[in-house]
């Protein structure tokens, strides 16, 4: 495992409304968002933030609601000029969702960070793409994890937070943080708040959860983000309805109680679960 971060980081997870195709306006919301979100080092919103996760929208018309990276993963978009300088403002590392398109013409559900100097990277590509997502993105090509005044922070989209290796993998890049924008419809409240619980207790780390909310069926969103203590309990959690910013505060000391009590990353063994034929007569 990492060294353990020196201080407490203080976080918020955001769940609101964006408006279906709006890239510009939904970047605005965002950046007042995040001035609400006081005294926060790093911010999350939703997956699919910025174009609005709404797929007849998303497959129309991709010119309108993709951002370009270059090779070094650098978006330039002018239509995210004010979320830049609320990053900026608040001295925040902003996550937030994005339909990026590469330069080897890949689109991907990615997490595009926001630095506080007002950089934009297309900083990770969701990796499990959840049922038609197949059809209008390519899936990503490997894990990230970024850092903020010594936490390492790993990444995750929405349906990635659904395989325990996912997170497990972070886990193992030294994550004491996992960062997950999210896209859950109604009716999935069970599992929405079952799985990132489940990866805060399964790696001993803290799990930073955002959602959509609102919108017209079959794509309404609810809400309910959180931020998960490393035993997977909610330090904050946000209604089934409603635009909300959660703000909590990452302790280093209940972390390294946690793992000290909890030490399943330190006792996993390396075959966990390898097959082997068992004979019956």
């Amino acid at each position: 495992m990492s060294a353990p971060p020196t201080r407490p980081l203080t976080v918020a997870a955001v769940q609101a409304q964006p408006v279906p195709g709006d890239v510009a306006g939904n970047a605005g919301a965002a950046a007042r968002l995040v001035a609400r979100a006081e005294g926060a080092r790093v911010v999350v919103l939703p997956e699919l933030f910025l174009p609005a996760y709404h797929p007849p929208t998303l497959g129309a018309d991709p010119d309108a609601t993709d951002v370009a990276a270059d090779a070094d993963g650098r978006v330039t978009d002018a239509r995210l000029d004010a979320l830049r300088c609320a990053a900026a403002d608040a001295g925040a590392a902003v996550v937030i969702g994005a339909a990026v398109r590469h330069p080897d013409l890949r689109r991907t559900i990615s997490s595009l960070v926001v630095d506080p100097a007002g950089t934009v990277t297309a900083a990770y590509d969701k990796q499990q793409l959840w049922s038609g997502e197949r059809e209008l993105f390519d899936a990503g090509r490997g894990g990230a994890t970024i850092e903020v005044d010594s936490w390492r922070l790993g990444l995750g989209v929405c349906y990635d937070g659904c395989f325990p290796e996912h997170a497990r993998a972070a886990a193992g890049d030294g994550a004491h943080g996992y960062l997950c924008p999210s896209g859950y419809l109604t009716g999935s409240a069970h599992r929405r708040d079952l799985y990132y619980a489940a990866r805060a207790l399964d790696n001993t780390m803290y799990v930073v959860f955002a959602n959509a909310v609102g919108g017209a069926d079959p794509w309404r969103f609810n809400g309910g983000a959180a931020v998960y203590d490393p035993e997977g309990r909610p330090l904050a959690r946000g209604a089934d309805t409603g635009e909300d910013v959660l703000v909590a505060t990452l302790d280093p000391d209940a972390l390294a109680a946690t793992r000290a009590a909890h030490t399943m990353l330190r006792d996993r063994p390396v075959d966990a679960g390898a097959a082997r034929a068992v004979l019956v007569a």
